[in-house]
C-alpha cells in the first residue's frame, strides 16, 4: 500500500522503516530544509532498542547499567540496576543524541523537504503542500509532531497545554559512567545522562509559572539556574561551572484520546500524544507507533489507535503528573532490588511491542 507520512521526525522515520519491511511503499515529506536533528539526547528502553534492531537498526549511543536519585541532602530515593531489564528482555538501555538517532533513521529513507502541509483531506488521505503540489496515498500518517497539520484536520485546536514544568538543558564535558543520575529538592530537579565519550547531557526541571520566570523568554538562564540551584553544591555546582549554553522545553500534555483518526487517516509519535520528558518517553512511544502501525496498514486503524491509547495514557500520565521537587514518601525505604524488578515491569506495561506474544 502507498502510505503518505507527513514528518520525518523519530516517528515516521522509524514507520517508513517498517512499512517497507512489511511491502509498504511509504513517501515521507517534512516541512522542514533538512532534517531535523536539533535536540538533546534521548533514553531508549530494551523494547524501543528491540524493535530497532528487528528494523536492522543500529541506535547507538551508550549502554545505561544503573539509574539513581538522590535528595540534594544526599538521601537515596531510589536505585535500579538496568541490566535486570537488559537480561529480561534481550536487549539493553541506552542514551542517544536526538542528532544521531535522527540520522541513523534517515538512512535509506528518501525524505521531500521543504514540502510543508497546508491542507489536509483526512477521508482521501490526501495533503497539500504551501509551495504547490500534493501527495495521496491509500494511508495518511500524521507524524508532523506536536504542532501537526494533519492533528488539527482530525481534531481541530491543539488540546495539548502546559503543565506548570519546563526543562532546560544542554552538553558538557564530563567522564563518561553508564548510570543515570538525579538529583531532587524544592527548586525542581538535576539530571546528568551520557550521551558519548566524556560527553553528558544535563537538565534541570524547575517549577513555571506566576512568581517564576524562568521561561523561554529569560535573557540569562545559566544565571538564573545558577540562582536557582547554586547552593546545592556537589554534583549540581560542578555542572553549573560547566554549562555554556543551555535549550528550553515546556513540559506540555494532553490526555491520550482512544481514536486518533478517521477513515484511511491517523497519526504517530508527539501528533497522537504529547508529554513531558519526565518518564522519557516521548521518542520510545514514537518508535512503538511505527511498530505496531506497520502491521495495521492494511487492516483496522481505529484498532491500532485503540491499543496504542491504551498504553501510551499510562506513560503520558506519569510523565504530567510526576513531581520533580520533592522525595516520594517511600523513599529510601523500598530495598533496590523491589525497585528494580517493579521498574523491569513497569518497562514491559508501555511498550507493545514487549507485551505482544512472540
Amino acid at each position: 500500500m502507498r502510505v503518505v507520512v507527513a514528518g520525518a521526525g523519530v516517528a515516521g522515520l522509524a514507520l517508513a522503516h517498517a512499512l517497507i519491511k512489511h511491502g509498504h511503499e511509504p513517501e515521507v515529506y517534512e516541512a522542514a530544509p533538512e532534517l531535523r536533528t536539533t535536540g538533546g539526547a534521548v533514553g531508549l528502553w530494551p523494547g524501543t532498542v528491540a524493535i530497532l534492531h528487528e528494523l536492522g537498526l543500529r541506535p547507538g549511543g551508550v549502554r545505561l547499567t544503573r539509574m539513581s536519585s538522590w535528595t540534594v541532602r544526599g538521601r537515596k530515593q531510589a536505585v535500579i540496576d538496568l541490566t535486570h531489564a537488559e537480561r529480561r528482555y534481550g536487549f539493553p538501555s541506552v542514551h542517544v543524541e536526538r542528532r544521531e538517532l535522527v540520522e541513523r533513521l534517515a538512512e535509506g529513507i528518501p525524505v521531500t523537504f521543504g514540502a510543508r502541509v497546508s491542507e489536509v483531506d483526512p477521508a482521501g488521505a490526501e495533503v497539500h503542500f504551501a509551495g504547490g503540489g500534493s501527495a495521496r496515498g491509500d494511508v495518511l500518517v500524521g507524524a508532523d509532531g506536536r504542532n501537526s497539520v494533519v492533528r488539527q484536520a482530525l481534531w481541530g485546536a491543539d488540546p495539548a497545554r502546559y503543565v506548570g514544568w519546563a526543562t532546560w538543558q544542554g552538553f558538557i564535558t564530563w567522564p563518561t559512567r553508564p548510570e543515570v543520575l538525579m538529583v531532587v529538592g524544592e527548586q525542581g530537579s538535576l539530571g546528568l545522562t551520557p550521551a558519548g565519550p566524556e560527553r553528558q547531557l544535563w537538565w534541570f526541571d524547575v517549577r513555571t509559572g506566576p512568581g517564576r520566570p524562568l521561561w523561554e523568554d529569560e535573557p540569562d538562564p545559566i544565571g538564573r539556574l545558577k540562582e536557582l540551584f547554586g547552593d546545592w553544591g556537589g554534583v549540581a555546582a560542578k555542572v553549573l561551572e560547566r554549562i555554556e549554553e543551555a535549550g528550553f522545553f515546556p513540559h506540555l500534555y494532553h490526555p491520550v484520546r482512544k481514536v486518533w483518526g478517521a477513515g484511511p487517516a491517523t497519526l504517530a509519535g508527539d501528533a497522537a500524544h504529547t508529554m513531558p520528558p519526565t518518564m522519557a518517553q516521548g521518542a520510545n512511544q514514537a518508535v512503538e507507533d511505527a511498530w505496531a502501525l506497520s502491521r495495521a496498514v492494511g487492516g483496522d486503524l481505529r484498532a491500532y489507535e485503540r491499543e496504542r491509547a491504551r498504553i501510551v495514557a499510562r506513560s503520558a500520565r506519569m510523565a504530567a503528573t510526576g513531581r520533580t521537587d520533592k522525595p516520594t514518601p517511600v523513599a529510601g525505604l523500598v530495598p533496590d532490588g523491589a525497585m528494580t524488578r517493579f521498574f523491569t515491569w513497569w518497562l514491559r506495561q508501555a511498550s507493545s511491542y514487549l507485551l505482544t506474544p512472540r
